[in-house]
């Protein structure tokens, strides 16, 4: 494109995808390791990247408000990039972005942004679901998008128990060893369970979360109701920071990072 390259804008895009065949959405490694050329296609921040180096005729990065693990989905992930591409609205980057990108990765809104937002550092909370198909046997598209429990479950007892996770909590039971967090202490401002149709959704919002924690979570949640714990004895399994008394992390196709929100928008 013949453009004036010289001012660079701040794009802000809403982004959705069907995490199942993708190992996450941070991009592996550097383009300058990979070296020149190189397209990570095994990530979605990769595909986006590649759809914009197409765009630009040039390396573009691509900031994400924080990663998803491989297979995990976005309704609502938040990325932006700084563009030299003056001729172009910041809403005519959707179609074409979309117009290169697989099925699998869909953007939703382009608006150009002010200069300084970052998607990540900038964020209030995100705000994630897990989902759960309970008591009937799944369809078999629904198995890549929710969970399939056999039994029924007591929504009223794991509100009870999700109470206890709102404020500032130290979340070390539900922390993997592998997650290299300085403090694994985070506001939760929302934790509950409802119902949508047939479907049970789990769905949490804190300003930050430790790797894998949303499915450590729930996986405890329901290892509690499984086995009928009165409230108290979770809130005491909150509080110990013992991973050993921690139910299983529970795999990631229930997972979908809904929505996140910011201080200025």
């Amino acid at each position: 494109m013949n453009d004036d390259r010289e001012v660079k804008r701040n794009i802000r895009l809403l982004v959705a995808y069907d995490g199942a065949g993708f190992s996450g959405w941070q991009r592996q490694g550097s383009r300058g390791k990979a070296g020149p050329g190189f397209r990570d296609t095994s990530t979605v921040q990769g595909v986006i990247e590649a759809a914009l180096e197409r765009l630009h005729k040039e390396p573009v990065t691509l900031t994400g408000s924080g990663r998803t693990d491989a297979g995990v989905h976005a309704t609502g992930q938040v990325a932006n990039f700084y563009t030299g591409i003056r001729s172009m609205e910041a809403r005519r980057f959707v179609p074409a972005l979309n117009s290169l990108l697989p099925p699998e990765v869909r953007v939703l809104e382009g608006r150009e942004t002010r200069e300084d937002f970052h998607a990540r550092f900038d964020a209030k909370s995100r705000t994630y679901q897990y989902r759960f198909i309970a008591g009937r046997p799944p369809f078999p598209h629904e198995t890549r998008y929710a969970l399939p429990v056999r039994r029924h479950l007591r929504i009223s007892l794991l509100n009870d128990y999700a109470r206890f996770l709102r404020g500032e909590t130290d979340c070390s039971v539900f922390a993997s060893p592998q997650d290299p967090s300085k403090s694994r202490s985070r506001r939760i401002t929302q934790a509950w369970f409802f119902t949508q149709g047939d479907i049970l959704v789990f769905e949490i919002s804190a300003n930050a979360f430790l790797w894998k924690m949303v499915r450590s979570i729930a996986g405890t949640l329901l290892y509690c109701e499984e086995r009928g714990l009165p409230p108290g004895e979770v809130a005491d399994l909150i509080r110990s920071g013992d991973r050993s008394r921690a139910g299983p992390t529970l795999p990631p196709q229930g997972l979908f990072l809904r929505r996140v929100d910011y201080y200025r928008d």
